[in-house]
């Protein structure tokens, strides 16, 4: 952990928006990630569950909570598990959490060794009636991997078949769409550390650098400013790579002329940035660059604009997409008449921008919350439209990333250069 640790009231306030939702005699369990295993003895770089994350601040493997409001005993009513710390694991891993230190971070005063989990947990389990287990129900999650968590459920399951059994996910879905003070500053220090790394870029790319060279320059200040770096894999792509919606390999080399994509941002505290911009090699944009750019920029006001309480996802998605239809015809890119032709799960505008325009963020680039839920202030969407010409190799996408509240947006990535000539003046200068 290099980042500066968020007030242990993100995670008080966090956990007692879970516990209204617990049906009474209820306790609720929240597994740490397993440390993924790569080969020999390496491993992956351990990356904490959001879950447990945004309701202890646990940063860190093989750790519990459990959340017994009705318990019996005032000290079964919000527990940690943690892996004892000692001097060997002091010396080859560094430090884990002792229990004060636990305490100092999560609010959490019942802090206990792992070794007794299971007896602790067995005694609690005779008051409790219903018990709220964690599993990974986002849209697009891929659960090909079997996780520490779903490890416990089938343990748990097989141990207490007598208990009555419900679902954290709908609940955790509501609790972190709603950002708290503390999970927003950390948002906008992300957001703060991505705008040193863009305006660094701009300054560096020119012909004949390689993509790579510029994923190195934000890499390079990401880390300077206390990050862990990319929040999600990067896309730099130039040219005809721009077109490709999930261009990792970012290993070809910059063209005079031709439009660089970036889709990249920071983290900071495990909280994520995302962002694109799309910026020219030399520093110039054409005409036909200038012109496809200016109708994805207007996409994106309008598209913001809609982002408003009372609101939702899938409504704002069709929204957008009448929108962007009257653009793409603007730009005689489709016709009218193959408009009124699409098919309407298909619609025409897909051609040329097939992706959604907004998504939840927070501590996962693609965070949790309910797509079906009516939009609130604190919560944090990316706005991101693009048009996409693989036939001139050209593709553009703006993104930003965009707190709801009551009177409009605070866009936490505003600091990035967006419009045409604040773009070229900076690159220029």
């Amino acid at each position: 952990m290099r980042y500066k640790q968020l007030p242990k009231e993100v995670y008080i306030e966090n956990r007692a928006k879970f516990t209204k939702h617990l049906k009474p005699k209820s306790l609720a369990v929240f597994n740490s990630n397993d440390i993924y295993p790569t080969g020999s003895d390496s491993s992956l770089p351990f990356r904490q569950h959001g879950d447990i994350l945004a309701l202890s601040g646990v940063d860190q493997e093989e750790s519990i909570l459990v959340i017994f409001p009705d318990a019996y005993k005032e000290e079964h009513r919000e527990m940690l598990f943690l892996k004892e710390t000692n001097d060997h694991i002091a010396v080859w891993e560094g430090a884990k959490l002792d229990k004060k230190q636990a305490f100092e971070l999560s609010g959490i005063k019942n802090v206990f060794w792992l070794q007794d989990f299971e007896r602790i947990f067995n005694e609690v389990m005779s008051h409790a009636e219903n018990v709220y287990l964690n599993s990974n129900e986002h849209l697009r999650a891929n659960l090909d991997t079997e996780t520490r968590e779903a490890r416990f459920v089938k343990w748990c399951q097989n141990k207490y078949p007598a208990h009555e059994y419900s679902r954290c996910a709908p609940i955790m879905h509501q609790v972190r769409a709603i950002k708290t003070p503390g999970e927003i500053a950390a948002m906008q220090t992300a957001a703060d550390i991505s705008v040193k790394g863009y305006k660094r870029v701009m300054k560096f790319m020119a012909h004949g650098k390689w993509e790579y060279e510029l994923e190195a320059e934000f890499m390079h200040e990401f880390l300077r400013n206390r990050s862990r770096g990319f929040a999600y894999t990067p896309i730099i792509g130039g040219g005809y790579n721009a077109c490709v919606l999930h261009y990792i390999e970012n290993n070809d080399q910059l063209r005079d002329g031709e439009l660089v994509l970036f889709d990249v941002g920071a983290e900071y505290a495990n909280y994520s940035s995302d962002v694109t911009r799309c910026y020219p090699v030399n520093g110039r944009y054409t005409d036909r660059q200038k012109e496809v750019y200016s109708a994805v920029l207007r996409v994106k006001k309008a598209s913001e604009k809609l982002l408003v309480p009372g609101n939702n996802l899938n409504d704002y998605h069709k929204e957008v997409g009448e929108i962007m239809t009257k653009e793409l015809v603007d730009l005689k890119l489709i016709s009218m008449e193959e408009v009124k032709n699409a098919d309407p799960s298909w619609p025409a505008y897909k051609k040329y921008f097939m992706h959604g325009t907004s998504h939840y963020i927070g501590l996962d680039t693609h965070d949790a919350g309910l797509w079906t839920a009516d939009m609130e202030p604190n919560m944090v969407f990316t706005c991101e439209p693009g048009i996409y010409i693989p036939e001139e190799k050209l593709g553009i996408r703006l993104e930003d990333d965009l707190v709801v509240t009551e009177n409009g947006l605070i866009n936490l990535t505003k600091e990035i250069p967006i419009e045409i000539e604040e773009i070229e003046d900076f690159m220029n200068s």
